[in-house]
C-alpha cells in the first residue's frame, strides 16, 4: 500500500475536494484522481460516490481514511524512532468535559517544552465517543473517569483520585452532608457520564427524601447556581477549588466518596511512551490527589 496514496486520501477527506486536496500534496488534480483509483483497485472497494459532487467517501471510504490515519501515525513514530529524529508528529488527545480539564492543558504545556517540534491536538467529547476514537485509533489517547468496562485493547490508568462534597452556599451554617442534602433545595447533576451516576448510585443509598429543585448537565453551572443561593448539591474537589466564591462543603458519602480520572490509551500504541510520560506529569500536577498508575 503507497504511503502517497494514503496521505491524498486523508488530503480528500480534510478538504472535502479533490481539487483542494491537490493543492495540499502538490498534485494534479488528475493525479490525485489516479492514486484514488489505484488505492480503490488494491483494496477491491470503492472509496469516493462520484454520483455526487464533489465525490463523497463511501462508508468504506470513511472506515479506509481511519485506517490511513493510523497507519500513517505508526509510519512515522517508526521513522522517527529508526532515524533517531527528536520526537515529532502528532499527539492527539481527548478529553470529557469536566471540572479536570484545567489540568491536562498544564501538563500538555510541559510535554511540549520537553518536544518542541511535537505537535499536541486536544478535542473534547462524551466518554463512549472518545473511548471509540482511542480504540479506532482516531486519537492517542484520552482524558475520562473511571468506568465500569473499557472496550477490549484498551488500557486505563488513573492520575487523579478526589473527594466528593456536597456544596453549600456561602454564609450557610454548618452541616454534615445529610443536613445539607434534606434542609435545601437540591440540584442534581444529570448527565450520562459515570461521575453522575456514581453520585445517584450514593444518593439512593442514602434513601433521603430530597427536594430536587434543578438538574442541570455541566459541573461548572451547577457550582454558580450553589454559589448563588439556589440550592446545594454535590461535585467532585476540582469544582471546589475553581470556585470563586466561598462555597460551604461538607464530605458526601459514608465513608467518603471519591472519584478516580485517568488516560485512556491502546494497550500497545505507536505513541505509549510518550503517554506515559504525560501521564506522569498528570499525576505531579495533581498534587496531593496525583495517585501512582492503575491499569485495568
Amino acid at each position: 500500500m503507497d504511503m502517497r496514496q494514503l496521505r491524498t486520501l486523508l488530503a480528500i477527506a480534510q478538504t472535502g475536494s479533490f481539487s483542494k486536496a491537490a493543492e495540499l500534496v502538490h498534485l494534479t488534480v488528475s493525479a490525485v484522481g489516479q492514486q484514488v483509483r489505484a488505492l480503490e483497485a488494491e483494496v477491491g472497494v470503492v472509496l469516493f460516490d462520484r454520483t455526487s459532487r464533489p465525490p463523497s467517501l463511501t462508508v468504506a471510504g470513511r472506515q479506509m481514511v481511519e485506517v490511513a490515519e493510523n497507519i500513517l501515525r505508526t509510519a512515522d513514530v517508526g521513522i522517527d524512532l529508526v532515524k533517531g529524529r527528536k520526537v515529532a508528529g502528532t499527539l492527539s488527545l481527548g478529553s470529557v468535559r469536566t471540572s479536570a480539564l484545567s489540568i491536562l492543558p498544564r501538563a500538555m504545556k510541559r510535554l511540549n517544552s520537553n518536544y518542541p517540534e511535537l505537535r499536541i491536538r486536544l478535542q473534547t467529547a462524551a466518554s463512549e465517543s472518545l473511548l471509540r476514537d482511542v480504540a479506532a485509533g482516531r486519537i492517542d489517547a484520552a482524558m475520562v473517569s473511571e468506568h465500569v468496562n473499557f472496550p477490549t485493547g484498551l488500557k486505563w490508568r488513573a492520575f487523579r483520585r478526589e473527594p466528593l462534597f456536597v456544596i453549600a452556599p456561602p454564609h450557610s451554617p454548618m452541616l454534615d452532608a445529610t443536613g445539607y442534602l434534606t434542609r435545601y433545595p437540591y440540584i442534581r447533576f444529570r448527565s450520562n457520564v459515570p461521575l453522575a451516576n456514581q453520585i445517584d448510585l450514593e444518593l439512593a443509598k442514602l434513601n433521603l427524601a430530597l427536594n430536587e429543585i434543578a438538574e442541570i448537565d455541566t459541573i461548572a453551572a451547577i457550582t454558580s447556581c450553589v454559589a448563588n443561593g439556589l440550592g446545594v448539591s454535590v461535585v467532585p474537589r476540582l469544582a471546589v477549588d475553581a470556585s470563586a466564591l466561598p462555597l460551604v462543603t461538607a464530605p458526601f458519602g459514608t465513608p467518603p466518596v471519591f472519584r478516580e480520572i485517568g488516560l485512556v490509551e491502546k494497550t500497545s500504541g505507536p505513541r505509549s511512551n510518550l503517554i506515559s510520560e504525560l501521564h506522569e506529569m498528570l499525576i505531579e500536577e495533581c498534587g496531593e490527589f496525583g495517585v501512582p498508575a492503575k491499569v485495568t
